[in-house]
């Protein structure tokens, strides 16, 4: 198991191709494959849910919250407010099995008391799956099946798309009031981004996460939601020449943090005021426009897949990047 920086900007899914009878959530077996190619077969439709705490988050947009017994990974952040991975999560009502120690341990123990049908996960690399370390993904077989949601190749709508593909086979209603008007509301928080990108005229924008030891420039050839803003809302985000690998960033000595120039930076929200703080004691990263002006707007890299989540996201984004135009 790979443990990701913290600068992927990524991005969770569950592409459950339904078969035999998963369409019918009342009653009967149950099979679907997930995205890694897994075959799962349950005696009837899951209905207690172990799941990430992003991917928690998007289920819950889509009216599946009831069915989340008990989640693993993120919940609160530095300051111990609820964290923008989990925006819509009520982090007071989830029973969380995140374990101390090596990234991507679970309490297995308390997780058994859940009793679970199904885990739900996602994977940004190949099948390195999201806060299950390979250890832990061993025993947590033994408790029930895990599902992966991949985000690997996949653009913003294909994640957003393949997420509801997977609630609806949960048994969500797609047609749901709330999920319809979430749709609209992507639509119109889409024009907001496009028409506040227009307004940035010639300036740039730079899209990273500070470190202590390095500097990521993120990726907007590969990450999906920076991807959909720079091909399909024209975005004048800055792409990094020489990424490391898996694609998602580009990762610089902070000597070398200014060999990308931007008139705004996009820091990755997961670091917090301390990631702004070491921004601020890195001098070579000071010469950049964006430094000098102090544009820098927190993007959640991390994001709930559901349309909701993106809706208010992009809103937010449509905001401060209004703000320093």
């Amino acid at each position: 198991m790979k443990r990701l920086p913290a600068a992927i900007a990524a991005l969770a899914l569950l592409t459950l191709a339904a078969c035999g009878s998963s369409d019918d959530s009342e009653s009967g077996p149950w099979t679907f494959t997930d995205d890694l190619g897994t075959k799962i077969s349950l005696d009837s439709a899951p209905e207690r849910l172990l799941v990430q705490s992003s991917m928690a988050a998007a289920l819950t947009d889509l009216g599946l919250g009831d069915e989340i017994v008990g989640t693993f990974g993120p919940l609160k952040n530095a300051a111990g407010e609820p964290d923008s991975q989990v925006a819509g999560l009520d982090i007071d009502d989830v029973t969380d099995v995140t374990a101390a120690g090596e990234y991507g341990s679970i309490d297995l123990e308390k997780a058994a008391t859940l009793k679970p049908d199904l885990v739900v996960t996602s994977a940004y690399l190949d099948d390195d799956l999201w806060y299950i370390n390979d250890a832990t993904a061993k025993d947590l077989k033994k408790l029930a099946p895990i599902a992966v949601v991949s985000f690997d190749g996949k653009t913003l709508p294909e994640l957003l798309d393949g997420t509801e593909r997977a609630a609806t086979a949960l048994g969500a209603d797609l047609d749901d009031d709330d999920v319809t008007e979430a749709h609209d509301e992507f639509d119109a928080a889409a024009k907001r981004v496009e028409a506040a990108g227009a307004a940035l005229g010639d300036r740039k924008i730079l899209a990273g996460s500070p470190s202590k030891e390095l500097f990521y420039v993120s990726n907007p050839a590969v990450s999906p939601d920076l991807s959909y803003w720079r091909e399909e809302l024209n975005l004048p985000l800055v792409v990094p020449s020489n990424p490391d690998p898996g694609g998602y960033f580009e990762s610089l000595s902070w000597e070398k943090a200014d060999k990308y120039d931007g008139d705004v930076f996009l820091y990755d929200d997961r670091t917090g005021e301390a990631g702004l703080k070491l921004l601020d004691d890195q001098p070579v990263f000071q010469t950049l426009a964006a430094a000098k002006n102090k544009a820098y707007i927190p993007w959640t890299s991390v994001a709930p897949p559901s349309y909701q989540a993106y809706a208010d996201l992009m809103n937010r984004l449509a905001d401060d990047l209004a703000k320093v135009s």
